[in-house]
């Protein structure tokens, strides 16, 4: 049987490696990629300790959480492909370049 702790462990090593993905990659999906495996990382600690206290509250917050995730992918993707489709490239460092 795994314990809360089992979960919450997994949680933070997700939650790492997401930020390692925000700090170090400069291609904008992969950012885009390690900001929702952070997101994620906080679902799954929500929901174990929504579970260990037996709390409804916490499994609907969980489910509201992804589903303003999925627009939220919707509208990032998109601003990505605009942003590809003017400079050919996703590259973040590239991007200060935009103005004018």
């Amino acid at each position: 049987m795994l314990h809360t702790t089992d979960f919450v462990l997994l949680s933070a090593v997700l939650f790492i490696l997401g930020a390692m993905g925000v700090l170090l990659r400069k291609n904008a999906i992969l950012l885009f990629m390690s900001v929702e495996l952070m997101l994620n990382a906080s679902n799954l600690a929500l929901v174990a300790f929504a579970k260990q206290w037996n709390q409804m509250e916490g499994h609907l917050f969980v489910f509201f959480v992804i589903a303003v995730a999925a627009a939220e992918v919707a509208v990032g993707l998109a601003l990505i492909v605009a942003i590809f489709h003017s400079k050919q490239s996703i590259n973040v460092d590239e991007l200060h370049q935009m103005e004018g």
